[in-house]
């Protein structure tokens, strides 16, 4: 038989070459980057540069139709690739144009392309699939009353869509978001087009200016009013509540501007292209700095239970992320202590700053309970693993108000301008970067001037606490009564910290 179409023969070739070039390959098996705390987290052989994600909402309850796209470069011979991809149903994939074998293997996807990809040679995959939010409760998709948000922190991004789900291989996002009409979808970045209405649907599209690592990735669909506003130095402001209580949420939208100009005087100019906040009607028991458009529960503005100068200090808590952890990444996830230390020091000055709550005294509770949290916990640069076959408690007391302890330790051992002077320096330097503690240690030496890395090993690694500079009437380390460390008004007893959120931390983020 001869084949006229040139198409046609293409195809069947292609199809012959990958069964062929899978008889010869060993079995697939997943793969991670080595990351101590997730092993199996990230895929070596390749550098993600942007995912375009495509969603197509019916309803809470159903699976989405998702196509995601990424771009990437390959940094090896790649005979096969493994994509973090779970909790979904994979209908086709391709590399660089051509049909790609797909198989998953634990978490993994593992497409073995029509030919090799050559090292250094670009990289498009294309995977048709399901995004389903049924079933899971520990991150991904959250349902809402009214639709769903993302909360992928810290490895749950992969059960949304197929990725590289490591915060050290960032990249752009855009995302295309089709919903029924009278809903409204929104995600992180701003709007590339205005939303397209077409028949019963309409379709939103967002882009990142800035690279965003997986777990900081949101998409919201609901019954929502977005609301435009106008921060420091012209920036754009954009909140995403649900409509019915926009009115009662107003007051506290109106404190953002302020916020971020109290957070700029510190540390530098805000790093991305917009902010806002996104509130939605769920109980997540947790707030996550996800990239311009933080995620909030509604019952945190409620009035019920939390004082508003503590609420406003988990609004800035999750700010302060947007410095330290969303365009300063974690180099490693044993790195965490960066993201959560400042975001929890900054969270504490702020309180400090309204005279509710000292920052000493709050660091000397603290250190009281520090010893304890170590024991439970691990030190803060380097958390204890899960034990096997069990999921990690990553978000522990020990790198929340654990680790805002040693920055504490850090500004009274060099001094106050030298302590603001590292801050300022850290989130300049390393901008849309990753960055790990021992970045931290070799750049808050130079600009202190000398060697801090004797001072500060003790405070990240030790199993028990240094003494405190400044402070030796510290060192009994008295506990607290019944073991547990004293909380701010209005608060359960646990570390200090926002009960609402589960989290060790005053005004902890999300997982």
């Amino acid at each position: 038989m001869q084949l006229s179409s040139p198409r046609l023969r293409a195809a069947l070739l292609a199809a012959a070459s990958l069964t062929l070039v899978a008889a010869v390959l060993p079995p697939p098996t997943p793969l991670g980057i080595g990351d101590r705390l997730f092993p199996e987290l990230g895929n070596p052989g390749y550098d993600v540069l942007s995912y375009d994600l495509s969603f197509a909402y019916k309803d809470n309850l159903s699976p989405l139709d998702a196509v995601t796209v990424i771009d990437a470069r390959a940094l090896q011979p790649l005979e096969r690739i493994n994509l973090d991809f779970t909790h979904g149903k994979v209908a086709s994939a391709e590399v660089n144009g051509e049909p790609a074998r797909f198989e998953s293997v634990g978490e993994d996807l593992v497409l073995t392309p029509a030919r090799p990809v050559a090292v250094r040679m670009p990289l498009r995959i294309t995977i048709r699939h399901t995004s389903d939010p049924r079933g899971r409760g520990d991150g991904g998709w959250v349902p809402t009353e009214d639709g769903l948000a993302m909360a992928n922190q810290a490895d749950a991004a992969h059960r949304v869509f197929p990725c590289n789900d490591h915060p050290a291989d960032k990249a752009i996002f855009t995302f295309r978001i089709t919903a029924p009409a009278g809903l409204t979808a929104v995600a992180n970045g701003e709007a590339v087009t205005p939303a397209r209405r077409l028949g019963p649907t309409t379709t939103w599209t967002y882009r990142t200016r800035h690279p965003m690592a997986t777990e900081l990735a949101q998409v919201s669909v609901g019954r929502s009013e977005v609301v435009h506003g106008t921060g420091p130095h012209g920036l754009p402001l954009r909140d995403v509540v649900p409509a019915q209580d926009r009115k009662r949420l107003d007051p506290w939208l109106k404190k953002t501007a302020g916020h971020i100009e109290w957070m700029e005087d510190r540390v530098g100019r805000y790093p991305f292209e917009n902010y806002g906040v996104l509130i939605a009607r769920a109980t997540t028991g947790f707030e996550l700095e996800t990239q311009t458009l933080s995620l909030f529960e509604s019952n945190l503005f409620s009035g019920d239970g939390y004082p508003d100068w503590y609420v406003e200090s988990v609004m800035v808590h999750e700010l302060a992320h947007q410095w330290f952890g969303d365009s300063v990444s974690p180099r490693t996830w044993s790195d965490l202590w960066l993201n959560e230390g400042h975001a929890t020091w900054y969270e504490a000055l702020y309180a400090d700053g309204l005279g509710k709550y000292s920052l000493e005294r709050r660091m000397r509770e603290a250190y009281q309970r520090s010893d304890q949290w170590r024991a439970a916990g691990g030190p803060p640069a380097a958390p204890k693993a899960a034990a096997p076959g069990e999921k990690i408690g990553l978000f522990r007391p020990v790198v929340y108000d654990g680790a805002a302890l040693i920055l504490y330790a850090l500004r009274q051992e060099v001094g106050a301008q030298a302590f603001d002077r590292i801050e300022r320096r850290w989130v300049a330097e390393n901008r849309d970067g990753v960055a790990g503690t021992a970045d931290f240690v070799r750049l808050a030496s130079q600009e202190a001037g000398r060697d801090l890395g004797a001072f500060l090993e003790p405070w990240l690694y030790g199993a028990t606490t240094p003494p405190m500079p400044g402070h030796p009437e510290w060192s009994g380390k008295a506990a607290a009564p019944s073991g547990k460390a004293a909380a701010a008004p209005g608060k359960a007893a646990a570390g200090p910290g926002h009960a609402a959120s589960g989290k060790p931390a005053a005004g902890g983020s999300a997982q």
